[in-house]
């Protein structure tokens, strides 16, 4: 499959609004509640995703407006992708801004949108919604996803 690789030639703040949004490769993992502890920065992951986050397909319900519905939603812009570090080693954003190429995996690459599932990337299969837990018990399910090797 011959790819047109304008992620290595193009900046993140030169990339049109269908090649930024392109580069998510649907994992899913920034759609789970994380907590960041006040006294050491440690981050905390849980296995629970965002209310609205359809669980079974990985999108988003209201993905215009989740900004404004879910006010914790993080949007990822070029000038803001430094800040956060615990976007995954795998994701494209944080890939492209380090000036490396995406895995082989990526659908930009394969040409399969489920390779991120079939390949272990994802969070599919592996998270609860928070509509089903109330905050205690979403403070009680923090994980440590372990790495999947290709």
């Amino acid at each position: 499959m011959s790819v047109d690789k304008f992620w290595l030639t193009t900046a993140l703040k030169d990339m049109t609004h269908e090649q930024w949004e392109s580069l998510c490769d649907g994992c899913a993992k920034c759609c789970c509640v994380q907590f960041i502890d006040d006294d050491d920065d440690l981050l905390m992951q849980t296995d629970v995703s965002c209310r609205l986050l359809d669980t079974k397909s990985l999108a988003c319900t209201d993905y215009e407006h989740r900004t404004s519905k879910v006010p914790d939603c993080v949007q990822l812009t070029a000038d803001t992708i430094e800040e956060y570090f615990w976007l995954p080693d795998t994701c494209a954003y944080r890939l492209v801004a380090e000036g490396k190429d995406l895995p082989d995996w990526h659908y930009l690459i394969s040409g399969d949108k489920q390779l991120v599932h079939k390949k272990g990337h994802s969070i599919k299969g592996k998270v609860i919604s928070e509509t089903k837990l109330t905050a205690e018990e979403v403070e009680d399910r923090i994980i440590s996803w372990i790495p999947l090797s290709d």
